[in-house]
């Protein structure tokens, strides 16, 4: 689990994003590219579309795509839904359509309900992409992702059955039942549990706080009612760890239940330390919002057209490729890294 080169990558990407949260990369700093373009009188401005405010990861990618978008010069927009609906985000992005902004990013609540909205943006000649759960291939441009959906799935699967100890009940606590990021996740779990080595894991359940704080306990303490020989949760989505980890803490059932997923340093270094989630993984969401804004850029600026094969700067991320997974193309951040209690006091002050 705790391979070498997890390290590495985490260290490099985290050195970089310091630099960044300290001052490195200023509107000063503008790349000579971007310097060219606004030379040219082009004022272009780019906006991105979380999934719900108050959400910490979330807001923790906004922060970056801005820092992208300033550093390269140019007018960032940041939204974010009251609730975690497809009407809310649709509204902001006919607003966005209406201001003419030169590129939208979005995180799908809804990927089907979003798609003829993001279409019509297309047509308009905005570059449309999304991030983290993938819109349609032909209502976007471009997905951004994280890292290599099978590779998460099925590391979690890894992860709680070496939790588990080889045998019994575990449950999944989801964000929406359409966030397409973690369904595609789930599916791959699910795929990976078919392997014979697994045949003594059972998954009870997936059930779905919303992304919500409050909702999230309620499902938690659900599962505990009904599955009483619970022995494990997965989290793919940080306010479902952290309502999970406090869940097990107030109910003394640390040691009894494990839990795992994806969650933020910052939000669960408590339930870490105190060994409520022996270990869990995530990226750097500051990292993977600054990469959808230098992909938003370099389709906005011609370098790129979303074609297997294009390549480009993204700023201090480096060189970066356009892959084809499935029927359509992203770019990827990289492989998550796992936070632990040997690790989790150096990061949980960074992000």
């Amino acid at each position: 689990m705790r391979k070498i080169r997890r390290w590495l990558a985490i260290l490099v990407t985290v050195t970089l994003s310091m630099g960044m949260l300290y001052g490195c990369g200023s509107a000063k700093d503008t790349p000579a590219q971007g310097e060219s373009d606004a030379a040219g009188g082009k004022n272009m401005k780019f906006a991105m579309i979380s999934r719900i405010t108050g959400n910490p990861y979330e807001e923790k990618q906004l922060s970056g795509f801005a820092d992208a978008i300033e550093e390269l010069g140019y007018e960032a927009i940041t939204k974010a839904p009251e609730a975690p609906t497809a009407e809310a985000q649709i509204q902001m992005i006919e607003d966005l359509i209406n201001q003419k902004v030169d590129g939208i990013a979005v995180v799908c609540n809804d990927p089907e309900a979003l798609s003829p909205v993001l279409k019509k943006a297309i047509k308009k000649g905005i570059k449309v992409i999304s991030i983290d759960g993938p819109a349609p291939v032909d209502a976007r441009m471009i997905h951004v992702n994280q890292a290599d959906s099978e590779g998460v799935g099925r590391m979690l699967v890894k992860a709680v059955s070496e939790m588990m100890e080889g045998e019994g009940q575990f449950a999944i606590l989801s964000a929406t039942a359409q966030s397409a990021e973690q369904n595609v996740w789930i599916d791959w779990m699910k795929e990976e549990l078919k392997d014979p080595k697994y045949d003594k894991i059972e998954l009870v359940k997936t059930v779905y706080g919303d992304d919500l704080r409050d909702k999230s306990i309620s499902e938690m303490e659900g599962l505990l009612k009904s599955y009483p020989d619970l022995k494990a949760v997965v989290a793919p989505t940080t306010v479902g760890m952290a309502a999970c980890g406090k869940v097990i803490t107030d109910k003394d059932l640390i040691g009894k239940i494990k839990l795992t997923g994806l969650g933020l340093p910052s939000e669960m270094a408590e339930y870490i330390t105190n060994g409520a989630c022996p270990y869990m993984y995530l990226w750097n969401p500051i990292d993977n919002g600054y990469l959808a804004g230098q992909t938003a850029y370099a389709l906005a600026a011609g370098q790129i057209t979303g074609a297997e094969g294009d390549t480009f700067t993204a700023g201090r991320l480096g060189e970066k490729s356009v892959i084809t997974i499935g029927d359509g193309t992203e770019v990827t951040l990289g492989e998550p890294f796992e936070f632990n209690p040997e690790n989790i006091e150096e990061w949980k002050d960074v992000y």
